[in-house]
């Protein structure tokens, strides 16, 4: 993992690490040049050598790139850089959003009510209908990836396994990508997905906010 500190392309300074997944770790960072709060995301060093995860990776850049929506997350600058004990770090500057995961809302006050929920996947429907409308599906949707602000508004996050209609596949032929517990039936035998599979991975986070437990148990695609 890097440390604070660490300044990226003489201008990210990472200040606060927030998040590390199965691909990558998440910083709050200062953009000294603009003088504002930006958030880092870096490829893991260990996938670094697999040119699958590196382009993958480069994808979700040109993906947020292609959207322009109040609920999707905002890129600013992408980059590969060779730190001074000679790291290479590959990464992406975002939209910093201070708010809470849906999935800390869940586990923290248990069942949703009717109209908060109705709220919430409303506006993480019109997000995603912005992505399907540039022919991305999302793959990953799940409590985790909305954040909810303060104000209430909600924002998707993470488009790391995300697939255009018209790219090549990153992920190798049949490869299973996604979350297990809000996977639609397709997705999880590794045939083509579509804006269905988002529209159905939705409906499964709705069900877990309304019942305070995912619709199916299970870890894997199999269970």
């Amino acid at each position: 993992m890097l440390n604070p500190g660490v300044v990226l392309n003489g201008r990210y300074r990472l200040e606060k690490h927030l998040a590390t997944g199965g691909m990558s770790e998440v910083w709050r960072a200062t953009d000294t040049t603009l003088g504002r709060t930006v958030a880092v995301k870096v490829l893991l060093p260990n996938l670094l050598s697999d040119p699958g995860f590196a382009a993958r990776f480069r994808a979700e850049a040109m993906t947020l790139a292609s959207l322009r929506h109040p609920g999707v997350v905002d890129i600013f600058d992408s980059g590969e850089e060779r730190l001074s004990e000679g790291r290479r770090v590959l990464y992406l500057v975002m939209e910093y959003v201070a708010g809470e995961p849906l999935s800390r809302r869940i586990a923290r006050v248990g069942r949703l009510d009717p109209r908060e929920t109705l709220s919430l996947v409303a506006q993480a429907a019109e997000a995603l209908h912005a992505a399907h409308g540039k022919g991305i599906v999302h793959r990953d949707v799940k409590p985790s990836n909305l954040l909810i602000k303060a104000n209430g508004t909600v924002k998707l996050v993470d488009f790391g396994v995300a697939r255009s209609a018209a790219a090549s596949n990153l992920t190798g032929t049949n490869a299973i990508v996604g979350t297990a517990l809000y996977m639609a039936p397709e997705q999880a035998r590794g045939l083509p997905v579509s804006a269905a599979t988002d529209v159905y991975a939705l409906g499964a986070v709705a069900y877990h906010c309304l019942a305070g437990r995912p619709p199916f148990p299970g870890t894997n695609p199999v269970e």
